[in-house]
């Protein structure tokens, strides 16, 4: 069988890339480089601003050209970086070149030796990961994370009163609205998006083996720990002090497990919705020209709920395992962490696809509240709770001799149906004052939801 013309072997990079286009610009090898060169470039301007080593400092313009090299980093700098790390055989190696041949380009090639200087790989990597990974999260991940739970809260407001049968266990239970149950989940994810949004993304600079020996062997007398502080503060992430050759990953491992856990609740709500269609409880608005089925031409299936199910769980399979390599690593450096951290993008490109889906799926569905009015109709025993909590307070009040209200409600409703006229016969039975007995014969399954309305401005 002939090969195939060159194709992407990932769905990120296929069937779904325009989903995760955004992430890419971040996430990819691209990217990655074009934070390597945004860091060394930044680096020549903090040593010459400091006039060290001879140096002077650059001029607005120079600085201005300079920064050009990354902020209009490019095709023509992928292809030159490829055709570099070839020969290098050395990434990190490849981009520092480019910016020394971007250096004689520009007629700056008198501080070309401070290119990289007293630098080890990790250090360029640790502020270029720490950049990259903040911007992906931050302005990518986090936004369209965001707009799902604003999503969700704009659903629960509109479903605040609409009132429904809860299913503990799958078996009927007291009565809840659809809005509380959808701010249950905007509430959780709320929280999760607050521990995010609160993440350290952190760097290290202190050379080979985390010891600033090469720096104080070139110069005693600058301090640079604090200087290297302030560089990588300068670029808006945190400085970690205290490292091997590589800074610990810890950062990441906890950000990692935080959006894996958002991808917990996501996918915990994407289960719920399909049940609540499988149910009824939600119709599925047709899309024009879709086909749910091959062959039968009645389906209209939960496909967007599924999609996320499925990614949400190849995401959070790869962001456990990323947690858990990267808090490990041998003595003070192995390459574990090279490979593992070059699949940071594919874990939250699933986690991008599937809020994606959520957010579409969310958009093509509508409350069946007849068939919730009818599921409530259709099970008066779940009042039975009411009615035992009410006759306990009655005998607390000393207004009733019932001995055991649970028993006796227990024998009434458990595996059966109840209607409404034998709930009614039986409370009107009850040894219990008047006050109670008429509140209780005035509830019904779909009044006997409590505060659900109010609860939905929590979230």
């Amino acid at each position: 069988m002939p090969a195939l013309p060159p194709q992407p072997l990932s769905p990120l990079d296929g069937r779904y890339r325009a989903q995760v286009t955004e992430l890419a610009d971040h996430l990819s090898e691209a990217g990655l480089n074009r934070a390597r060169v945004e860091v060394e470039v930044e680096w020549l301007i903090a040593l010459t601003d400091r006039s060290l080593f001879g140096t002077a400092p650059l001029s607005d313009d120079d600085k201005g050209r300079l920064r050009a090299v990354y902020r209009d980093f490019g095709a023509p700098e992928i292809e030159w970086l490829a055709d570099k790390e070839a020969v290098t055989r050395h990434d990190v190696k490849a981009v520092e070149y480019l910016v020394r041949d971007q250096l004689d380009r520009l007629g700056l090639s008198s501080i070309a030796e401070l290119t990289h200087f007293a630098c080890t790989s990790e250090d360029i990597n640790s502020a270029a990961y720490a950049l990259t990974v903040k911007r992906a999260v931050l302005e990518v991940w986090l936004p369209r994370f965001r707009t799902v739970v604003a999503t969700l809260r704009t659903l629960a407001d509109a479903h605040r009163d609409a009132a429904m049968l809860a299913r503990t266990h799958g078996q009927p239970a007291t009565p809840t609205t659809m809005g509380k149950e959808l701010a249950v989940f905007a509430w959780r994810l709320e929280r999760v998006a607050r521990q995010v949004e609160a993440s350290e993304f952190l760097a290290k600079f202190s050379g080979a083996t985390g010891t600033w020996s090469a720096h104080v062997a070139a110069e005693p007398d600058v301090d640079w720990p604090e200087l290297s502080r302030a560089f990588i503060e300068g670029l808006g992430i945190g400085f970690n002090p205290l490292t091997t050759q590589i800074e610990s990953h810890d950062w990441q491992v906890e950000l990692y497990d935080r959006v894996r856990h958002a991808g917990g609740i996501l996918h915990n709500l994407a289960t719920d919705i399909w049940t609540y269609i499988s149910l009824g409880y939600f119709a599925q608005i047709p899309i024009a020209g879709a086909t749910g089925s091959s062959t039968m031409p009645h389906k209209i299936n939960p496909i967007r709920f599924e999609n996320a199910e499925a990614n949400l769980e190849i995401a959070g399979g790869l962001l456990s395992t990323l947690a858990a390599t990267l808090v490990t690593s041998r003595l003070q450096r192995d390459l574990t962490d090279s490979t593992t951290q070059r699949n940071i993008g594919v874990a939250l490109g699933h986690s991008v696809l599937a809020l994606d889906n959520l957010q579409r799926g969310l958009g093509e569905i509508s409350l069946s509240e007849p068939v919730l009015r009818a599921d409530l109709d259709g099970n008066w025993e779940v009042l039975a709770e009411a009615i035992q909590t009410v006759v306990r307070a009655e005998i607390a009040a000393g207004r009733s001799q019932i001995t055991d209200p649970y028993a006796l409600l227990k024998d009434l409703t458990r595996g059966r149906r109840v209607g409404a006229s034998d709930l009614a016969e039986f409370v009107r039975g009850l040894d219990i004052g008047d006050a109670a007995k008429e509140r209780l014969l005035a509830l019904t399954p779909a009044t006997y939801t409590g505060l659900a309305a109010g609860l939905v401005d929590l979230a």
